[in-house]
């Protein structure tokens, strides 16, 4: 299979695990079979690997998010970066010219589009595997996955089939309509739409062009700010008159609020927490190095971050993001593609941070005009270039970094730095990038 995940989000109802950086497909709730947290990505990418070993991904996600992606699937991975916020249809648009372009698939490959964030077993990759086969040998322009509805819901748009069979043309979309609506769909046998779909690369190029204008990739990237923002549902799939549903039966859910992730946490609590009596159906999530006691709190989530700390009813965690788009905050953590960092004080002018450099990794060889730096060593080994000159360094090590220096760190063991800024412009937007040899930190 040739998949594009699209990984997009703005971390708003998962505060505050999730953030401008953190999207809630990053945050590591779910248990793997070796016991191990991981993210919803991570159980995605590991759930397509298993049911296709040789399946071939890109995911397409923005530039904020990269970092991210690369720690926690690796860095051999097919990313297209999108270089603003445009929805799914240029999002999908860009991706597949990326593909053809920069990866070199033929236009009679079939294109597989999934979301990255469902929560799913592994028979839903089986039905997106057979989704790809449909589209491959058949006449339609265009193939969705269609969920079968267990209840009524506002939240889905839906598809509305021609016939009950396995496979059936398309008659009609319903945009989230209301409950009343949506019971009266399901009597019809319509299905949820969880934004799967496959169709020939060449097809969606042409439809794209069409839209569009434009030559390649590169000519696609230039103009993508101008693009008008539309989901790919209202630009193509709405449009399409050649075009089929594969019905799905299996579980499905997509995990947007705490109550729908607390749902399916493997444990009812994360991190240093004592929950006490009258603590019945409470979940809570702590990432703080600090206790967490909940006496009497029933039918709540409590989750607790650098970035801030939620006590909620579960029923009325689905609309904290009014009130999260009212805070203006730091980002006070973020997995990077070299590890993490924390933020641990934030102040006028200073910033203390946490740096976690994974083995084998480092920073960008780096200057900043308006701040200086110290650099406290705190576990590991690892080499450092300052203006040219190289140094070991190991736990116990003071590094000082004036403002103009150029500098980097490589970990030769996992290595933890705690970094104090000092100046009257904090920002993460000072900093100038330099070409650094690779052979001079040993890479």
């Amino acid at each position: 299979m040739n998949i594009i995940l699209l990984s997009g989000g703005s971390g708003k109802r998962l505060w505050p695990l999730s953030n401008d950086i953190r999207s809630k497909q990053f945050i590591k709730l779910f248990k793997n079979e070796k016991n191990e947290y991981e993210s919803m990505l991570q159980r995605v990418y590991r759930q397509i690997k298993i049911v296709d070993p040789g399946a071939d991904i890109t995911i397409a996600t923005g530039k904020n998010q990269v970092s991210t992606i690369l720690n926690q699937v690796g860095e051999k991975i097919s990313v297209c970066v999108e270089p603003c916020r445009r929805d799914t249809f240029p999002a999908i648009a860009l991706a597949c010219a990326f593909l053809s372009d920069v990866k070199g698939i033929s236009e009679d490959e079939v294109i597989t589009v999934c979301p990255v964030d469902p929560y799913v077993e592994a028979d839903y990759f089986k039905a997106v595997h057979a989704l790809s086969e449909l589209a491959k040998n058949s006449e339609c322009n265009l193939s969705l996955l269609g969920v079968e509805p267990t209840y009524p819901s506002a939240k889905y748009g839906y598809i509305i089939p021609e016939a009950a069979d396995r496979v059936s043309r398309v008659r009609a979309f319903k945009e989230k309509p209301s409950e009343d609506d949506a019971a009266g769909y399901i009597k019809e046998g319509a299905l949820w739409n969880c934004g799967v779909f496959a169709f020939k690369l060449g097809y969606m190029l042409r439809t794209a062009r069409r839209q569009i204008k434009f030559k390649d990739y590169n000519d696609l990237k230039q103009k993508y700010n101008s693009l008008e923002k539309i989901s790919f549902d209202y630009a193509v799939s709405e449009k399409e008159k050649s075009i089929q549903v594969l019905r799905f039966s299996g579980d499905w859910k997509d995990i947007g609020t705490w109550n729908t992730f607390a749902e399916e946490m493997s444990e009812k609590t994360i991190g240093n927490v004592i929950l006490g009596p009258g603590s019945d159906n409470t979940n809570v999530i702590n990432e703080l190095n600090i206790p967490i006691l909940t006496v009497g709190i029933a039918n709540a989530v409590i989750a607790a971050s650098g970035d801030g700390i939620l006590v909620s009813n579960k029923k009325q965690s689905s609309y904290i993001k009014p009130f999260v788009d009212s805070i203006e905050q730091t980002v006070m953590y973020a997995e990077k593609s070299w590890g993490s960092f924390t933020v641990l004080d934030l102040q006028d002018d200073s910033m203390t941070i946490k740096i976690k450099l994974n083995k084998g990794h480092g920073l960008h060889y780096h200057s900043h005009e308006f701040r200086d730096e110290v650099w406290n060593v705190v576990t590991g080994t690892g080499r450092t270039v300052i203006d040219g000159i190289v140094r070991t360094v190991r736990p116990g090590d003071i590094i000082h970094l004036p403002a103009g220096s150029k500098h980097t760190v490589y970990a030769y063991t996992d290595l933890s730095i705690i970094e104090i800024q000092f100046g009257s412009e904090i920002s993460v937007h000072d900093k100038k990038k330099f070409y650094l040899d690779p052979e001079i930190l040993g890479e």
